[in-house]
C-alpha cells in the first residue's frame, strides 16, 4: 500500500482506531530494564533511562509506578514519514479540545495516546476533522 503524503488526504482517510487496552509511559534504570520481563511496545534511550510505553496490567505486574494510564489511538492511514503538516493539524484541534496527546510514529501509522479520561472525546474530535 503506498503511502500518503497530501494532507487534506491524509485527514480524510486517517480512520482513528482506539484501543481496548490502556498504556502508560515509565523511565527504567538501563540495569533494570534489561533484567526485567517487561515486555514494552515502544522504548526510547534517555541518558536518565530507558523510556518505555507498556501496557497498564504489566506495568501493574511489574510493580512498575506510574501516574495516569493513557488509551492508544492509531490514525490507521499510511502515513508518509515527509508529510507535512498532518500531526500538526490533528495535535493543534486535540489542544483546542484540552486533550493532552503523546505522538508516537511508525514508519506505517501514526499513534496518539490520549489520557484514558479523555478517550471517548479525542475519537469524537478525530473523526469530526476527518469529515471536515
Amino acid at each position: 500500500m503506498a503511502s500518503v503524503s497530501e494532507l487534506k488526504e491524509l485527514l480524510l482517510r486517517m480512520k482513528p482506531k482506539l484501543s481496548a487496552d490502556e498504556y502508560i509511559f515509565c523511565i527504567i534504570a538501563e540495569e533494570r530494564f534489561r533484567s526485567s520481563n517487561v515486555k514494552p511496545i515502544c522504548t526510547f534511550r534517555e541518558k536518565e533511562g530507558v523510556t518505555a510505553i507498556i501496557e497498564r496490567r504489566s506495568a501493574e505486574a511489574g510493580s512498575i509506578r506510574f501516574s495516569i494510564a493513557w488509551k492508544m489511538i492509531t490514525l490507521t492511514v499510511h502515513s508518509d514519514l515527509e508529510a507535512v503538516g498532518f500531526l500538526a493539524a490533528v495535535t493543534g484541534r486535540l489542544a483546542r479540545e484540552g486533550i493532552r496527546v503523546n505522538v508516537v510514529s511508525a514508519v506505517r501509522h501514526d499513534h496518539l495516546f490520549v489520557p484514558s479520561s479523555m478517550a471517548e472525546k479525542a475519537m469524537k474530535t478525530l473523526k469530526e476533522l476527518s469529515a471536515e
